[in-house]
């Protein structure tokens, strides 16, 4: 009940016509900041996968990886609402195992909810995972575990078929259940459409501002990241460059013996 009074908050937040704050984190550190500037949610993404061990992809990372970044997150948040991303592999096999990875997943991290890549085809399990007790998020448009399947990271559903089974995708992880439903890189006419026929919060990213909410990789809109420039991304600070030149000047102290001072010395 009580992952059902938190996970709420989005559904009523859209009902207010408040919208919605998300930011992915992966530490300690980064999460008690962005809990403590008043983010409404915090997305542990797989996308740690690529942010923080330097993998091509999404694939690599393991339930246990997960785990370690989500118990890591949770200790450092005091309000905002905590999902975690369900690793490519640990959900998609059958409803047994995802619900067993699930049920692992949320007694290790104490995450609030636990995210999912994808629709009809997982829906038996998307059932069991919320049958467990486990609040879920949906995912879908650009779904960064299919891209073998897909080929490409370029917008979704930009067709008819395509747009008309996200739209049915999405109605069905509404009804099963779903609190929210994350929408990527589709178009913003379709994710505005969506937004506006399912009851449930949808987080949009490169999807435009028809959605309830927002999600960034926190890593990219802070500008520690260099070489990444998709069209929706926002950078909110350089802190590549400000890293870099602390870091510049830290080894030019400790070169010339200006570091430590006197003051600083014991």
């Amino acid at each position: 009940m009580a992952g059902y009074l938190v996970t709420h908050r989005f559904i009523e937040m859209k009902q207010r016509g408040e919208k919605i704050s998300m930011l992915t984190s992966y530490d300690f550190t980064t999460a008690g900041i962005v809990d403590g500037a008043g983010i409404d949610g915090i997305l542990i993404g797989d996308s740690a996968s690529n942010v923080m061990a330097g993998n091509a992809t999404t694939l690599p990372i393991t339930v246990d990886q997960m785990i370690y970044h989500a118990k890591s997150v949770v200790r450092g948040v005091k309000r905002a609402l905590v999902v975690c991303d369900m690793p490519f592999g640990s959900y998609q096999v059958d409803r047994k195992e995802g619900v067993k990875n699930a049920i692992r997943m949320m007694k290790e991290s104490g995450c609030d909810a636990l995210k999912l890549e994808g629709g009809v085809e997982i829906i038996d399990t998307i059932k069991g995972i919320l049958d467990a007790g486990i609040p879920v998020m949906g995912h879908l448009g650009l779904t960064p575990q299919s891209i073998n399947k897909f080929g490409t990271y370029a917008v979704r559903a930009k067709d008819n078929a395509e747009a008309e089974k996200l739209m049915s995708d999405a109605k069905l992880l509404a009804e099963t259940g779903c609190f929210g439903l994350v929408l990527e890189k589709v178009p913003a006419k379709l994710a505005a459409e969506v937004t506006k026929e399912i009851p449930i919060a949808t987080i949009g990213i490169g999807a435009g501002n028809g959605t309830d909410g927002q999600v960034l990789v926190v890593d990219d809109m802070l500008g520690m990241s260099n070489g990444f420039n998709p069209k929706f991304l926002r950078r909110y600070a350089d802190l590549h460059t400000i890293m870099t030149d602390a870091i510049g000047q830290y080894i030019t102290d400790v070169k010339d013996s200006s570091f430590p001072s006197v003051e600083e010395s014991y």
